[in-house]
């Protein structure tokens, strides 16, 4: 489990983080502290959406 949530995180972590990024500019935030806090609310919905992805994947291998 942890191994496919490490190589679905490190896409969709970074991936995740960027879009965070690119919110946070296009809100007009564009100092240090709040460009690093979308990309870390960002980085928290990629290992979120890659526990539940990874958890998907090896249910449907299972059955």
């Amino acid at each position: 489990m942890f191994r496919l949530f490490s190589l679905i995180f490190s896409i969709a972590g970074a991936t995740c983080a960027g879009i965070g990024v690119v919110i946070a500019l296009v809100i007009g935030q564009d100092t240090l502290n709040p460009i690093l806090a979308w990309a870390a609310a960002g980085g928290l919905v990629g290992v979120v959406a890659s526990w539940v992805v990874a958890k998907m994947i090896l249910a449907n291998e299972a059955a």
